[in-house]
């Protein structure tokens, strides 16, 4: 394992005068074979008597928040990133300072280098056509004032990074400077497919991404995030954003628990397989509208609107564990499923909102492909839940007795939420919109959200009719009388 070694500050003498020791190195070698020369000048140190041990630098705490810009661009046989991080997010390495904790810039370009190396480029993993890219090689780093701009597009980014330094006599603080690196792999075509697992959450407490890709053909695609994204497909085909949507709204729905809650209640006390598909059909339905009108723009972008739909998906639940107890009916239960789903579907796009950015070209496959994802976590949690409720209303205890503990239990829990959710709703006032251009084309894209929920609910009336027949028509048995013979 290889760890940079920390600096002094540069007003400590570079040896002990006496003797010709130097106090540390600024190389990078094995932890193993640094313990020689650590013990070795704390020995002497402790001998010739402290006046002598210089003044460290405090120890640098981590930041709690950072940003980080990023270009990747594929250039004929190489493909070159392009990383601005702030200087204070470098940590293990200290930087020669002078005066009240100016940064010595003529005596930091070894260091930038090995911080480069240490904390950005052994972080970062870029792939062509599913292949790991190997043989990086870091082609220049500066260091930055915090008032630069020229990471506002490729062009002056690129110019900057590998333009003249900073003037020797420039005082910087050190916390205040930014780290820019560009890093170059060799690549077999600039039209390959790209891939990037950029693992920089490490730089702070809380590390957001800007990160922008300049294929070879088409326009520049931007990615912004928070944390470590996983692998980022940056020109996804169509077959890839689906597959990766698909996990995500199955792992969402798993990951959800106000919306398990809401299916269980839904589930408790109807078990078999007619009420459950006109009632699981009606949810589905209804939270896949709002769900694809959220993502085309339609949805309030005001701050008040997701604790709002958080509330109301808490009050959903409250309000089916309580009908639950009441006694519920089937020819109520599909219509609240579809009322409620409307509100879900709300609550599915705050997720999908900020993944949209992975999907490449392909939003609408993408759309698709997180319905299905959410509902085949749907069936999942039905293939478990409905069995376990069977055994236990049949083993344990009696069904109705079951319903209402449940139920009480569901609806003691979800109250919690709907209060603390209330609560934070409280927090923001709510003014009426302007009447203008904007608010007539919002008001048209609801109208036709109405229509088409209007049509969905029409068609489920026609398919709970449907199934009434056939359940009232018992197997073996004819629907109605045989006509008599004229």
């Amino acid at each position: 394992m290889f760890r940079g070694v920390r600096l002094w500050h540069d007003r400590a003498p570079a040896a002990v005068p006496s003797i010709g020791l130097p106090i540390m190195a600024t190389v990078r070698t094995p932890r193993l074979r640094r313990l020689p020369v650590l013990l070795g000048f704390w020995l002497t140190a402790a001998v010739l008597g402290p006046p002598l041990l210089p003044e460290p630098l405090a120890a640098h705490e981590v930041p709690a928040r950072v940003t980080v810009r990023a270009f990747v661009k594929a250039d004929g046989d190489r493909l070159l990133l392009l990383v601005r991080v702030p200087l204070e997010s470098i940590r293990d390495i200290e930087f020669p300072l002078y005066g009240p904790g100016y940064l010595d810039i003529s005596r930091t370009g070894p260091l930038l280098e090995a911080a480069a190396r240490l904390w950005i480029a052994d972080y970062v993993e870029l792939y062509e056509s599913g292949v790991r890219l190997a043989g990086e090689r870091i082609v220049a780093t500066r260091v930055s004032l915090p008032s630069d701009a020229s990471f506002r597009a490729w062009s002056t980014a690129l110019e900057h990074v590998t333009g003249a330094p900073l003037p020797a006599e420039t005082q910087l603080m050190w916390q205040q400077g930014l780290l820019d690196v560009l890093i170059e792999y060799p690549i077999t075509s600039e039209h390959s497919d790209f891939a990037i697992r950029p693992a920089l959450a490490h730089l702070g407490l809380t590390t957001a991404t800007v990160l922008r890709f300049l294929p070879a053909d088409g326009a520049e695609r931007a990615f912004q995030y928070v944390g470590d994204p996983g692998l980022v497909r940056l020109d996804p085909r169509w077959h890839q954003a689906a597959l990766s949507f698909v996990k995500l709204g199955f792992r969402h729905i798993l990951g959800g628990l106000d919306h398990l809650l809401f299916i269980l209640c839904l589930v408790i006390p109807f078990r078999r397989l007619r009420p459950l598909v006109l009632i699981v059909t009606a949810f589905t339905v209804a939270h896949s509208i709002t769900l694809i009108a959220a993502a085309l723009g339609l949805a309030p972008g005001r701050l008040w609107f997701p604790p709002l739909i958080e509330t109301l998906i808490a009050a959903s639940i409250v309000f089916m564990a309580l009908e639950n107890i009441v006694g519920a009916r089937l020819e109520r239960r599909w219509a609240f499923a579809f009322g409620f789903g409307l509100v879900h579907g709300f609550g599915f796009s705050f997720l999908l909102r900020d993944s949209l950015q992975f999907a490449g070209a392909h939003m609408a496959t993408s759309l698709l492909a997180f319905n299905v994802g959410v509902e085949l976590g749907q069936i999942a949690v039905l293939l478990v839940v409905v069995p376990a409720l069977s055994l236990l209303f049949s083993r344990a205890v009696p069904e109705r007795v079951g319903v209402i503990v449940l139920s009480a239990l569901i609806a003691h829990t979800a109250w919690h939420w709907m209060t603390a959710r209330g609560g934070e709703l409280f927090q923001y006032s709510a003014a009426w919109p302007a009447l203008d251009a904007a608010l007539l084309a919002s008001a048209v894209g609801w109208l036709m959200v109405l229509l088409v929920a209007g049509a969905a609910a029409w068609l489920l009336v026609a398919l709970q009719a449907r199934l009434t027949s056939a359940g009232r028509a018992a197997p073996g048995r004819p629907c109605a009388e045989p006509r008599p013979d004229v």
